[in-house]
């Protein structure tokens, strides 16, 4: 695990692409209007609700593998946390360096490299559960979901488990408008397809999805049936003390309740396909795919991930009957009543990624850093 690790370009100091790597705070929100990635520009924001920020994200450009003569593009991650931060820090500290190690030895980027990176990573952390829950049980209940966009060679790889989502923005071709396409699965309980799935896989579980309150719960316990992490509903032997009650199952199981593995797909990028939205659930919670698109192609593209959070708020607002002046004074902690973390992250993708010319020599690491 160890060998994993990397600092953060944040605060490595000056590199190539070294401008690129970094943003500014506003109070709860962290942003970076406009950057160059390897296969275009970038813009990326975030907002703070929870006391402590569960939502990480991230975005590389450069190597995709620790070899020098690997594969070169884009990498986005949007780890959107619950159950407290740790699952998604130690996805967004580890699951790149992963890819890499990986994608090295494979001598390429493919769905099985980024299916294993996905696996290692899961791994990793519960053997870092198993080492800490004793002392810290908390961590037994953390989790998050993993979304992750790869640009490379004139493709997209798309990885997801649980609900964030990435829209692509694309010209329709007899009318000349930008649709949005949704291009990532999610693996939430309120949608009947998930729950059917689940049940296929426990059988003999009458309780395996529960609604709560109008709100379908795996176990009653958690939306999400895919994640990385969430121990306590993968391995039997973290249900008992001193995981707290609340999180406790009154029957032993034999199998993983949640599973680590994404769903991936992938998709030859051509000269219509304009953008790509990724974001957590907190930006779809407020806004459809079709208006988050809309937006994009209807603001500048310096500020336009600070733009789409915004118009989430906004809504937000507009549900809660207050102002959206008020709203934005609110401090963290009691802000999650009014709406979750967001992470947002917009890649404009140019004519030279859809034509197979070579990238940029752009290499940087961005992690936002609240």
């Amino acid at each position: 695990m160890g060998s994993c690790w990397k600092p953060s370009a944040v605060d490595d100091g000056p590199r190539r692409g070294g401008s690129e790597a970094s943003g500014r705070v506003d109070g709860l929100l962290w942003y970076k209007d406009l950057g160059q990635h390897a296969w275009g520009e970038f813009s990326m924001a975030v907002i703070q609700a929870n006391s402590v920020l569960e939502d990480q994200s991230q975005i590389e450009s450069g190597p995709l593998s620790s070899t020098k003569s690997g594969p070169v593009g884009t990498f986005v991650g949007v780890y959107d946390g619950h159950g407290g931060p740790e699952a998604s820090t130690y996805v967004n500290e580890n699951l790149f360096c992963n890819l890499q190690r990986i994608a090295a030895e494979h001598r390429a980027i493919s769905e099985h490299v980024i299916k294993k990176a996905y696996l290692a990573t899961e791994e990793n952390f519960l053997s870092m559960v198993k080492k800490k829950w004793l002392n810290k049980p908390q961590i037994a209940s953390a989790g998050t979901c993993c979304l992750v966009g790869i640009l490379c060679n004139g493709l997209l790889y798309t990885a997801n488990v649980g609900d964030s989502r990435v829209v692509l923005g694309k010209i329709e071709t007899a009318t000349k408008e930008v649709i949005a396409v949704q291009l990532s699965t999610e693996h939430n309980a309120s949608i009947e397809s998930v729950r059917d799935e689940l049940k296929s896989m426990h059988p003999y579980d009458p309780k395996i999805v529960v609604l709560r309150h109008n709100v379908w719960r795996v176990k009653g316990l958690i939306q999400v049936t895919r994640s990385l992490g969430d121990a306590y509903l993968k391995n039997a032997e973290f249900n008992r003390e001193p995981l707290p009650l609340k999180f406790r199952l009154p029957e032993p199981f034999l199998k993983p309740i949640l599973i680590p593995e994404p769903s991936i797909s992938v998709l030859k990028l051509h000269p219509e396909d304009q953008f790509l939205i990724f974001a957590s659930d907190g930006l779809w919670e407020h806004l459809s795919n079709q208006e988050a698109v809309d937006i994009v192609n209807s603001y500048p593209r310096k500020g336009i991930a600070r733009k789409l959070v915004e118009a989430a708020l906004q809504e937000a607002a507009k549900k809660r009957e207050v102002r959206y002046s008020d709203l934005r004074k609110i401090e963290r902690g009691v802000r999650r009543h009014f709406h979750d973390d967001i992470s947002v992250v917009v890649v404009f993708l140019s004519t030279r990624l859809k034509g197979g010319a070579t990238p940029r020599r752009t290499q940087f690491s961005l992690k936002p850093n609240i």
